[in-house]
């Protein structure tokens, strides 16, 4: 976020510049900008950038992330203070699978671990380990006590039915997963 704020001061202070040798350049030949033309040129080069900014941040995001790296979700958002935003919501997070990562159990190849990214706009990308077995449709949340052993094992967590994870159920069982 320090980043976004450092951006749009650079980009007000050049908006500045420009308009400052516009105005001399103008007085060099008799005449004057109005008044009101430097602070205008300021704030809606500011504007500008932010709400470009806002709404390239997926596509940027995307466009950085790995081959390996597979986006299978979005999340939108509107904000009272960009009301620009309730008309077409910005994406402010996604979520990511590394195929590369994928592995799938040698004794029971129905069961596949994956890892997924979990990333926010301004937020630390979080990262979580899950299970899905892809004949029955079930998913579980791996974590420090929860394991899926290589026999199929599940401890420390319950199957739970694939609901709003289809996305990724299709990433993890479709693709060619090493085998664990």
């Amino acid at each position: 976020m320090l980043g976004d704020y450092i951006a749009m001061l650079a980009i007000g202070v050049l908006a500045a510049c420009i308009v400052f040798i516009l105005g001399r350049l103008l007085r060099r030949r008799g005449r004057q900008l109005p008044r009101w033309i430097m602070p205008f040129a300021i704030g809606a080069s500011v504007i500008t950038y932010s709400v470009w900014n806002e709404y390239t941040w997926f596509n940027r995001m995307q466009s950085a992330l790995p081959d390996h790296v597979v986006v299978v979700g979005t999340g939108e958002r509107s904000m009272p203070w960009a009301p620009w935003t309730y008309l077409a919501p910005v994406v402010s997070r996604f979520v990511a699978v590394d195929t590369a990562g994928i592995s799938r159990s040698e004794m029971r190849p129905e069961l596949v671990r994956i890892q997924i990214f979990l990333v926010e706009r301004w937020q630390a990308t979080r990262t979580a380990v899950v299970a899905f077995d892809c004949n029955k449709r079930l998913r579980a949340d791996l974590s420090a006590t929860a394991r899926l052993s290589a026999e199929g094992t599940l401890t420390g967590t319950q199957w739970q039915p694939v609901q709003n994870d289809t996305a990724l159920l299709e990433v993890a069982c479709e693709h060619r997963a090493r085998p664990t």
